[in-house]
């Protein structure tokens, strides 16, 4: 599991700063260069569909590093904290 969360670490998607509710539409547009109000738009619509949107928000949610590097799935199995740099 260490070389997945690390590979995702890697990417370099990150939760946005400027964060509403859990920083996904911010990190979204920060990675694409769009405005953070279009990725909102884009995330709210995505809810519109059954199932697949609010699922696929979730394991984005778990699986997205905050600006620290911690990742809620990772810190969740007792693992790194965000804290302990490599």
């Amino acid at each position: 599991m260490t070389a997945l969360f690390d590979a995702i670490r890697r990417s370099g998607f990150r939760r946005g700063p400027r964060r509403i509710f859990a920083g996904i539409g911010g990190g979204i547009a920060q990675k694409l260069g769009i405005s953070v109000w279009v990725a909102r738009l884009l995330v709210l619509i995505s809810f519109l569909l059954p199932v697949l949107g609010v699922g696929a928000y979730v394991v984005v949610w778990l699986l997205t590093p905050w600006q620290d590097d911690s990742i809620p799935l990772e810190r969740a199995l007792g693992g790194r904290n965000g804290q302990d740099q490599r």
